[in-house]
């Protein structure tokens, strides 16, 4: 074995072969090597052979399928899949609490994001949100030129100088509108999909002019079986000038949707947290009282009964004939504080009769009295009737409690399914939440909240959103930690993208939108900060900020063949010179596959900067002039991983000893070098 320490490669994984190895486990006939444009062997699948091994009949030819196709759909797949020599830049100037947060903003690209976070947070983001650009034939899309020649890709994968826009309007009188959103988006999710934990979730926004071609999308990268629900959000109401075209007989348009896929059946193992909708009248169903003794009563007598209740209702005059009907219990509720106070202190005693639950069959109550039953975190009460059949009780207390709804309130409620009502009552501020003036999309702080919920996802879950426009979905996250306590962590991708000239945004100075969303976190919080919060809360309203950009590592690093002996002696060090120490380490985490946001302390040791990432989860120090003394005191610490630079010690005889160094005092560290 050479004692020769390992390199790093410096690149995102390349998806082809890894997708490759898991055919070649399944159906090692299938894959063989083929030669690559360079000339060199790669493994490669034999596609006809790989259609027989899946048939129970002789393939000659294409076979007609159920499937979704678009011009383009080739070229999205081979771009999702392609290396990229990209790397992630720290900027410290634009963080909150650079070294301790454990939250992450990236500018750039998304799928390039993508592709560099592979490794890092390969089946660890439990929950993914995403509210794409819609397809309207103004916004601009990310245009991934998938019809791109070899001069392209060489530009593409940051072996040439980069040229040309991101951006590209996607009109409708374009003949690929359909196509080459469906190409974005494909690639994207191909991508996310990874990401995912097994008991994770992405959740997307999208409105009706690409909503059943989303979801077609997400069926066939996640599979139908994984489809749980489209929730139905309530935007806007039919009023103002859509009244107008409502009277004309027109249909308005007052929801969006939200499709939401689970990555395994892992999912519903979990508990999720039910959403409730409060109810401003009183249900009148519920109208019995339970006594002691297991006989009932009437909530009507029990409230006339109560002196002040009961005074009320003479005071405010309803009483009829001597008695007070339920009917009128909205009135009183209206009128009454005492009443209030009566139904939110006697939730157990009042009822109302119903089909007992499935659960309960088999039980055998005692006639005419009734009995506490617990089935599925509840209780109820049954009785068993003259026919024999049994009957039951639901307490006021198994829907009653705090709603989710515009102004919380602990009151009545009914469960909500997958139509999402009242979502309109925010789009009046949306613009200005986050105290950041940008209405593009915006969709609610509220709304990713709830979902953010909803989906349980709790115990410092990471929540990812890679078209994060104005940050969002890191604010609710943010809220919901400082309502709850937990810990979750975001993870926003978002393009440096310009802002509408015309826009306030830009007309305050913003150049980017990924300027605005950092702001706006910044913003949203230190309000957090000021306001209220649960006491448990880590109050982590930091973010990380770093940008992808061109790899740290000279051409030189990544094309050997195509330098001259010459060049070479000019490139003693392969690292570009603009490059910082804590650039190179971070490309090393993307590399390793560590975490981007573990605490990293800077410490000086012998001289030489040394960086120490959550204390020995990595050490680093790309120093120059590094003596073996060093190397031994730095194995002293016994970390799990421990990277130099090639070209960074004192002499030769030192770069050979560095393994048989670590050899003998830290066996188990893992050395490298860049």
């Amino acid at each position: 074995m050479s004692d020769e320490i390992e390199k790093l490669k410096m690149h995102s994984p390349d998806l082809t072969q890894d997708n490759i190895a898991k055919i070649r486990a399944l159906f090692p006939g299938c894959v063989t090597e083929a030669a690559g444009e360079d000339g060199k062997l790669r493994l490669a699948v034999d596609f006809d052979q790989l259609r027989q091994e899946l048939s129970d009949s002789i393939v000659e030819g294409p076979q007609e399928r159920y499937h979704l196709n678009w011009p383009g759909k080739r070229e999205a797949l081979i771009t999702a899949n392609a290396p990229i020599a990209k790397t992630l830049r720290p900027a410290r100037n634009e963080s909150v609490d650079f070294d301790t947060t454990q939250n992450l903003f990236i500018e750039g690209d998304n799928l390039e994001a993508l592709k560099l976070l592979q490794e890092t947070y390969l089946g660890k983001v439990k929950m993914i949100y995403i509210d794409p650009p819609y397809n309207t034939g103004k916004d601009f899309i990310y245009s991934d030129n998938f019809s791109e020649g070899s001069d392209a890709f060489l530009t593409r994968s940051n072996q040439v100088d980069e040229t040309g826009n991101r951006l590209v309007a996607n009109t409708l009188s374009n003949g690929r509108f359909h196509s080459d959103w469906l190409s974005m988006m494909y690639s994207r999710l191909k991508l996310a999909r990874n990401l995912l934990a097994d008991d994770g979730v992405i959740l997307a926004s999208i409105d009706d002019a690409e909503t059943a071609n989303l979801k077609r999308l997400l069926d066939e990268v996640f599979g139908e079986d994984n489809f749980i629900d489209t929730i139905a959000v309530e935007m806007s109401t039919t009023s103002g000038p859509k009244t107008v075209n409502a009277q004309q007989g027109t249909i308005v348009k007052n929801v969006e949707f939200v499709h939401v896929y689970r990555r395994t059946a892992e999912f519903d193992k979990k508990p999720h947290t039910p959403l409730f909708d409060g109810i401003d009248t009183y249900d009148t169903h519920y109208s019995v009282w339970l006594n002691n003794d297991g006989t009932l009563g009437t909530l009507s007598e029990k409230l006339l009964a109560d002196e002040k209740v009961g005074a009320d209702i003479k005071r405010f005059d309803l009483l009829r004939r001597n008695a007070f009907s339920i009917n009128d219990i909205n009135q009183l509720l209206a009128l009454s504080e005492a009443a209030k106070e009566f139904i939110d202190s006697n939730l157990e005693s009042i009822a109302r009769i119903d089909r007992p639950p499935v659960s309960a069959g088999g039980q055998t109550p005692p006639m005419g009295r009734w009995e506490k039953f617990e089935a599925e975190h509840r209780t109820y009460y049954l009785t068993t009737l003259q026919n024999g059949t049994l009957q039951a009780l639901m307490p006021l207390s198994l829907n009653f409690r705090m709603s989710d709804d515009y102004k919380p309130r602990f009151g009545r409620t009914v469960i909500r399914g997958d139509l999402w009502k009242g979502f309109h009552q925010d789009m009046g501020n949306v613009a200005k939440e986050g105290s950041m003036a940008f209405a593009n999309g915006k969709k609610p702080v509220r709304l990713i909240k709830q979902l953010v919920r909803w989906a349980n996802n709790s115990d410092g879950g990471i929540v990812m959103d890679f078209f994060a426009g104005s940050g969002t979905t890191g604010h609710a996250v943010m809220q919901a930690n400082a309502e709850d306590g937990q810990a979750r962590k975001f993870v926003l991708v978002q393009l440096d993208e310009e802002p509408d000239p015309k826009s306030e945004a830009a007309k305050a100075g913003f150049k980017t939108i990924a300027e605005i969303s950092r702001e706006r976190l910044r913003r949203a919080g230190s309000k957090l900060l000021e306001g209220e919060c649960h006491s448990e809360w880590n109050k982590d309203v930091g973010f990380r900020s770093i940008k992808i950009d061109s790899s740290n590592m000279a051409d030189v690093f990544y094309t050997p063949d195509q330098t001259s002996q010459a060049d070479l002696l000019s490139r003693v060090d392969n690292i570009k010179p603009d490059r910082t120490a804590e650039d190179l380490l971070f490309q090393v985490l993307l590399d390793w596959g560590v975490d981007l946001t573990l605490p990293i302390r800077r410490e000086t040791v012998q001289g030489k900067t040394v960086f120490f990432v959550d204390d020995t989860a990595l050490m680093a120090c790309f120093d120059d002039g590094i003596s073996e003394d060093l190397v031994k005191e730095l194995a002293g610490h016994a970390p799990m991983r421990i990277v130099f630079k090639d070209t960074g010690f004192a002499d030769d005889q030192t770069k050979i000893n560095v393994r048989q160094i670590f050899k003998a005092m830290s066996p188990d560290t893992e050395v490298k070098a860049i």
